[in-house]
């Protein structure tokens, strides 16, 4: 697992190119012109978030920059700011082109946030006012420090398992790996291993925690172990970026075995969902809005990732070619668009009580201390979401 605990593949490819962020124009229809913190002045569009909203709205992700947080991205209006430093990226909020009258700064996590769960950054910092938590985690971490998403930028969870399809050319699904013996290689600790050894998918005995994030064990192996992943980036990087393997990778979703949890939703701490009502009531179909742009056309918006992830020089390195793959794959697997209507970002209330009866046993099973009163409600919700908002099959 890349965003908790754990460390993302680090590679050695060739170096990138510096880009610069693309100008936006202030194109509002409003008639008001306000200074951002960032020192921006301009005319306030459709949107104003300047009286609901704090002056500078900051949300903690769950990993260096990268495609699957290009709804955050977009949000820049012109030349944001890139802070090596702090591994953050500000500028005025814009929505679709309209400055929203305050700023937004994009934290980064994992390597950044010394690799700890987002919602533990979130009560360390109050300065947060949304950050990226698996729907799994909002479950575990329910009791002492919990969330409510109200925003789910991924419709399915990218996190896959990941084997040589020429070494296991009859292996179609992970549970196939179990009647091949095949040693898996995953971050120890994530809640989803559990659920494949609890469910008899693999075998406890062939599942080995030692993985950390390198891609040298699965190399040295030669084809004879299986990994954890994400099919938005190792499938390119192992063909194209990892010169020592050069070839293909199968896998499967674990959200294809019954594990179907909501990755990387953007939540706020419970106690003060009431306090941010009245900015959740417009900003979150800004990210909705903001979502169907970037995969409508994602070119300037990675051309900032891409530069963020070059001058935090964290030991992630993510091109331009493996952002447009990112976008591809999210797009073709079905990992962003809309839930099971026409809506992008809401939650299945369904799936949600699903994934809450789930995880509730598992992390019961292991004797970690959830809330009593745990509920679909209680981790997620659709109040902010408009219905009229979605993609275009």
């Amino acid at each position: 697992m890349r965003r908790t605990h754990t460390t993302r593949t680090v590679l050695s490819v060739a170096a990138l190119c510096t880009l610069g962020a693309a100008t936006l124009t202030a194109c509002g229809g409003g008639d008001s012109e306000t200074e951002a913190a960032s020192g921006y002045t301009g005319e306030i569009g459709a949107v104003d978030l300047s009286a609901s909203c704090p002056a500078t709205v900051v949300v903690q992700t769950d990993w260096n920059p990268e495609a699957e947080h290009g709804h955050l991205y977009e949000l820049l209006g012109p030349d944001p700011t890139i802070d090596a430093a702090a591994k953050a990226v500000s500028g005025p909020l814009f929505a679709s082109g309209e400055y929203t009258g305050v700023d937004v700064e994009i934290r980064t996590g994992g390597p950044a946030i010394g690799f700890q769960q987002v919602t533990a950054q979130m009560y360390q910092d109050t300065d947060i006012m949304l950050g990226y938590v698996d729907s799994d985690q909002a479950v575990q971490n329910s009791l002492n420090n919990p969330t409510v998403g109200v925003f789910a930028p991924l419709d399915i969870n990218p996190q896959m398992i990941m084997w040589d399809p020429e070494t296991y050319p009859d292996v179609a699904r992970i549970a196939d790996l179990k009647d091949e013996d095949t040693r898996v290689l995953y971050f120890e600790g994530n809640a989803y291993m559990d659920y494949l050894t609890g469910e008899g998918i693999l075998d406890p005995a062939q599942v080995d925690g030692s993985y950390d994030g390198s891609p040298s064990n699965f190399v040295a192996a030669g084809g004879t172990v299986a990994q954890q992943g994400y099919a938005s980036a190792e499938p390119f990087i192992y063909q194209n970026e990892v010169a020592e393997w050069g070839k293909p990778v199968a896998y499967e979703l674990l959200h294809d075995t019954g594990y179907p949890i909501y990755k990387s939703m953007m939540a706020v701490r419970s106690a003060e969902l009431e306090d941010n009502a009245a900015c959740l009531e417009q900003l979150v179909p800004v990210l909705q809005q903001a979502e169907v742009d970037y995969f409508a056309d994602p070119a300037r918006t990675n051309e900032v990732i891409v530069d963020a992830v070059e001058q935090f020089n964290t030991g992630w390195v993510y091109s331009d070619e493996l952002a447009d793959f990112a976008v591809e794959a999210m797009l073709d697997r079905e990992i962003v668009g809309n839930g099971p209507d026409s809506t992008i970002g809401n939650f299945d209330e369904e799936r949600l009580a699903d994934i809450v009866a789930l995880v509730s046993g598992i992390y019961e099973a292991a004797d970690v201390s959830i809330a009593e009163d745990v509920t679909p409600e209680s981790i997620a919700t659709n109040r902010f979401i408009d219905p009229a908002i979605g993609m275009t099959q």
